[in-house]
C-alpha cells in the first residue's frame, strides 16, 4: 500500500522562515497603518500685532508731543503778548411780541443788541456765527437766533444785533401754564441769554487753531409788550461769563 503523505500546516520558508502573524489583528496593528505621523504645528506669529501696539505707542508719543509744543508756544505767547478774553455785555434787548396762544404755542419776537469788546493790543479774535438762545430757569426756550461771523480788531468795541423769534414751538401744558403764570410777575420774567461760538486768534501772521467760547448772561428781566410798541428788558443787573469750551481727545491702547 503506497502512503499518503499531508502537508504540515507549519511549512518551512525560503530565507530562514516568514515573519508570523496572528489571527484576529490587534488594536494596535488595525489602527497603527491609517492613523497619520504627528507632526507639531509652528506657533502663530504675533506680528500683526506687534506692529499694530508699536503704531499706537508711537502715534500716542506723538500726539503727546504735539500737545506738549501747543502748551509751550502757548505759555510763550501769554508771557509776551499777555492776552485777555474777549468781554460781552447786552446792551439793549426789545420784546415786539411774547404771547401763549390756546394751543400752547409760543410766539415771540425780540430784537436784542450785544456788545462785544477786545481789550488786546497785539491779538485779533475771528468769529464764527454766534448761535444765540433765550430760554427761562427752567430751561424753557423763549427764541433762537444768530450773529454772523465777524473779525475783532485790536482795542475795538463790535455791536452785534440780531433779530431772535420762538418758531412758533409748541409747549407742553405744565411748561405753559408755568410761563403764562410767570409773565403776570410784575418783575417780570427772568431770561438767561447763551452764546455758543468757535473763535480763534491771530497775532501777525500766526494764527491758533480754533477752540469752543460759550458765553453766559443772567440777571435779564423781560416783560409781554402792551399795545402797539415793544416793551423794553430789565438789562442793569445782567453779567456775562466768557467760558472756554476745549475738548480733551482720550487715547486708548
Amino acid at each position: 500500500m503506497k502512503d499518503t503523505v499531508f502537508p504540515s500546516s507549519k511549512q518551512a520558508t525560503n530565507g530562514g522562515g516568514a515573519a508570523k502573524t496572528t489571527f484576529p489583528a490587534t488594536k494596535s496593528q488595525l489602527y497603527g497603518a491609517t492613523r497619520p505621523l504627528y507632526r507639531p504645528q509652528p506657533k502663530p506669529h504675533r506680528y500683526r500685532r506687534s506692529c499694530c501696539c508699536s503704531c499706537c505707542i508711537w502715534t500716542t508719543v506723538t500726539t503727546l508731543i504735539l500737545l506738549l509744543l501747543a502748551g509751550v508756544s502757548a505759555a510763550i505767547l501769554t508771557l509776551i503778548y499777555s492776552p485777555h478774553r474777549p468781554t460781552f455785555r447786552v446792551s439793549s434787548l426789545r420784546v415786539s411780541t411774547l404771547k401763549i396762544t390756546s394751543s400752547s404755542k409760543l410766539i415771540t419776537n425780540i430784537t436784542l443788541n450785544v456788545n462785544a469788546k477786545n481789550p488786546n493790543k497785539e491779538l485779533i479774535y475771528i468769529y464764527d456765527p454766534i448761535a444765540i438762545s433765550l430760554t427761562t430757569k427752567n430751561d424753557v426756550v423763549i427764541a433762537k437766533g444768530s450773529f454772523g461771523p465777524f473779525m475783532h480788531g485790536t482795542k475795538n468795541n463790535t455791536l452785534l444785533k440780531a433779530t431772535i423769534n420762538g418758531g412758533n414751538q409748541e409747549l407742553d401744558d405744565s411748561s405753559a401754564g408755568e410761563l403764562r403764570v410767570a409773565l403776570k410777575n410784575k418783575k417780570g420774567l427772568p431770561l438767561k441769554m447763551k452764546l455758543d461760538t468757535k473763535v480763534k486768534a491771530k497775532i501777525g501772521g500766526l494764527k491758533t487753531p480754533k477752540v469752543g467760547i460759550r458765553v453766559i448772561c443772567e440777571g435779564i428781566k423781560v416783560s409781554a409788550p402792551k399795545g402797539k410798541y415793544p416793551s423794553k428788558a430789565s438789562i442793569s443787573n445782567a453779567k456775562c461769563n466768557v467760558d472756554l469750551r476745549v475738548k480733551v481727545w482720550r487715547w486708548t491702547l
